[in-house]
C-alpha cells in the first residue's frame, strides 16, 4: 500500500490514541506487523510546542519509517505551521485529526467539532497541504451525530484539497465510542472517491479485519482500542488475511516476554518517575484475560518505583510455570 510516495509494508495501521501510541508503542506494533503508525495528537497551538508533552511526541528517534504524525486544531494557519514544524522534525506523513470526540478538543472546536464546519475543513486541509511537501492524510467520523452524517461531504473537501488518504471511523462524533460501528458510510465513501480508505472502528478480530475489508471495499484497516495489550494483533490479522488461518494466540510466556520488553522501553523513554506511572496502563492490558489479573492490578497501580513493578509483573507471571499456557480471551475485548 502507498501513501504519496512512501510505501508501506501493509494496509494494517495503528490509529493514534492520546497517551498510548507514544514511540515504544509505535516501535511495538510495527515489529509484530503494522504498516503505518500514526503518533499521538500533536496540538497546533505553538505555545505548547516547548512543553516536555510535546517534545516526547515529537521525537521519532529511531522509528521505523514512515514516520506519520497527527494534528489537530482549527485555525488553518496555525496547522499549516504546526504541520511544517512537524516535518521539520522528521514527520514523513502528516494526518490530520478530525476524529476526536473528546470534549476538551470539541470545545475548542477541533476534532470531530470541525465536521459541523465544512467551509472551514476546506480551508485547513487546503493550507496543511499547500505548507508541507509531503502526504497528507485524514482521520475523521462519520459526521457529528445520526441525523448530521456528512462523510461523503468531508471525503470530496478533502479530495479536492489534495489529501492523499482517508481514515474513517464509523461512528460519528455523538456516540463517542458507545454502541457498534457501522461501515455502510464507509462503503459509501469508498465508493465515491478516488482515495485509499482506511476503515476503523470495531476491529478485534482477523475475521473481523477480513469481513469489513470485503464488506467497505476499504484498501486497509486501523485498529486502537483492539491494540492495547495485544500488539500482536497486526501479526495475527497478516497472517489471516495472507493465508486464510489463524494463528495460534501467543504463549503467556511470549506475552511476558513482549511485557518486559515494553516496560523497559517506556522507562527509557519517560525517565524512570512517569515511566512506572505510563507503564500501569499498558500492565493492566497485558494482563486482561488472565487467571488473578484483577487482583494483581490493584496491587500494582499502588508500587511505585520501576523495581517494583518489575517483581511484581515477574511474580505474577511465575504462577503459570511450566504450563506454558496460550492466552485466553474470556473477556470482550474493545476495538
Amino acid at each position: 500500500m502507498r501513501i504519496g510516495s512512501r510505501t508501506l509494508r501493509n494496509n494494517l495501521f495503528v490509529a493514534p490514541m492520546a497517551g498510548v501510541t507514544d514511540r515504544p508503542f509505535r516501535q511495538l506494533c510495527k515489529k509484530f506487523g503494522a504498516g503505518l503508525a500514526v503518533s499521538e495528537m500533536v496540538a497546533s497551538n505553538s505555545l505548547l510546542w516547548g512543553s516536555e508533552k510535546t517534545r516526547r511526541r515529537a521525537n521519532h528517534e529511531g522509528e521505523v519509517e514512515p514516520i506519520s504524525v497527527q494534528i489537530a486544531g482549527a485555525d488553518p494557519a496555525m496547522m499549516a505551521e504546526a504541520a511544517l514544524y512537524n516535518v521539520e522534525r522528521g514527520a514523513q506523513i502528516v494526518d490530520i485529526n478530525m476524529g476526536c470526540p473528546a470534549k476538551k478538543v470539541c470545545n475548542t472546536l477541533a476534532g470531530s467539532a470541525l465536521l459541523k464546519d465544512e467551509p472551514l475543513v476546506g480551508r485547513i486541509l487546503k493550507a496543511v497541504v499547500q505548507a508541507v511537501n509531503v502526504p497528507v492524510t485524514l482521520k475523521f467520523r462519520t459526521g457529528w451525530d445520526q441525523g448530521n452524517k456528512n462523510a461523503l461531504k468531508v471525503a470530496k473537501i478533502a479530495e479536492d484539497s489534495g489529501v492523499q488518504l482517508l481514515s474513517l471511523h464509523g461512528r460519528t462524533r455523538a456516540c463517542g465510542f458507545s454502541g457498534r460501528a457501522e461501515y455502510d458510510t464507509i462503503r459509501e465513501v469508498k465508493r465515491s472517491t478516488r482515495l485509499p480508505v482506511v476503515a476503523n472502528g470495531d476491529i478485534t478480530t482477523p475475521e473481523e479485519a477480513k469481513h469489513v475489508l470485503e464488506y467497505t471495499g476499504a484498501d486497509g484497516i486501523m485498529i486502537g482500542r483492539a491494540a492495547q495489550g495485544r500488539p500482536w494483533i497486526f501479526r495475527e490479522i497478516e497472517h489471516y488475511l495472507s493465508t486464510g488461518e489463524k494463528l495460534p494466540h501467543p504463549l503467556v510466556s511470549e506475552i511476558h516476554a513482549v511485557l518486559l520488553a515494553h516496560l523497559h522501553e517506556l522507562y527509557a523513554f519517560y525517565g524512570r518517575e512517569t515511566g512506572v506511572k505510563v507503564a500501569r496502563k499498558h500492565i493492566s492490558w497485558y494482563t486482561k484475560g488472565l487467571a488473578g489479573s484483577a487482583g494483581f492490578r490493584h496491587h500494582m497501580n499502588q508500587l511505585e518505583t520501576c523495581e517494583e513493578q518489575l517483581e511484581a509483573v515477574n511474580r505474577f507471571f511465575e504462577q503459570f510455570g511450566r504450563e506454558n499456557l496460550r492466552l485466553r480471551y474470556d473477556v470482550e475485548l474493545a476495538a
